[in-house]
Order: C-alpha cells, then sequence, then structure tokens
C-alpha cells in the first residue's frame, strides 16, 4: 500500500507541477465564471466550485506533504553521506534532524559561536558579493 501511494503521490506531484495543470485548472474557474449567469449567480453555483476545490485542495495537501517528506529524507541522506565521506565533518551530526526542535536551536547557537564573530562573517559576505 505505501508503495502505491508513493507512486501515486510522485505521479500527481510532478503533473500538478507543470503548466498544463495551471491552465486546466484556470480553465475550469473561466467556464465556472462564465456560467455564472446562466445558473443566475446561485447558491448551487457558488458551492459547486467551493466544494470542488476544497476536495482538491485536501488531497492535495497530503500528496504534497507526501512528496516533501521524500524529497527532505533523499536530501538528508545525501548530506549524511557527505559528512561521513568528507575530510572534516564529524560524523556526530548524521541523524541530527531526529533532535526535538529546542535542542537544534541550541545546537545551531553552539556552532554559531564556534564559528565566530557574527559583524565578520557579513563583512565576508559582502566582500564576496562585491566580487562579483
Amino acid at each position: 500500500m505505501n508503495r502505491f501511494f508513493e507512486r501515486i503521490s510522485a505521479s500527481v506531484a510532478m503533473a500538478c507541477g507543470q503548466p498544463a495543470a495551471f491552465i486546466l485548472a484556470f480553465t475550469v474557474i473561466i467556464i465556472w465564471a462564465v456560467t455564472g449567469p446562466i445558473f443566475h449567480w446561485s447558491d448551487t453555483w457558488q458551492l459547486v466550485i467551493n466544494t470542488g476545490t476544497t476536495i482538491v485542495t485536501f488531497l492535495m495537501v497530503f500528496l504534497i506533504q507526501n512528496a516533501q517528506n521524500r524529497d527532505a529524507s533523499a536530501i538528508q541522506a545525501k548530506l549524511d553521506e557527505l559528512i561521513r565521506a568528507g575530510g572534516k565533518a564529524r560524523n556526530e551530526f548524521i541523524g541530527i534532524e531526529h533532535l526535538s526542535e529546542s535542542e537544534l536551536v541550541a545546537l545551531r547557537g553552539v556552532l554559531e559561536k564556534i564559528a565566530g564573530d557574527e559583524m565578520a562573517h557579513h563583512r565576508a559576505i559582502e566582500r564576496l558579493i562585491a566580487r562579483r
């Protein structure tokens, strides 16, 4: 079941990110708007678009979240491999995505202190940008 959902999720997410999907959605809205006078701008006419868009949005949230979770996991695995294979990186950082938010904030604070003065970083970035 998971594999089936992943395949469907990936396919739908890819298809929905294409220009044709936007054109289709835009066309549906135009057709709905044009039919307004035909249905005398009735409550049912409004309910059709509201219900349709709500259902599509509800389903897309789960499909997009699944695609983002897979992408994040793949990126994390790649970063973990770079840390493992790199010369100066510390292997202890592999798996830190499982820490709590407060632990990650504390870790980031420690790393920023180790990295040095924030103003020095800003000046270095400004010099880098100026070189372009």
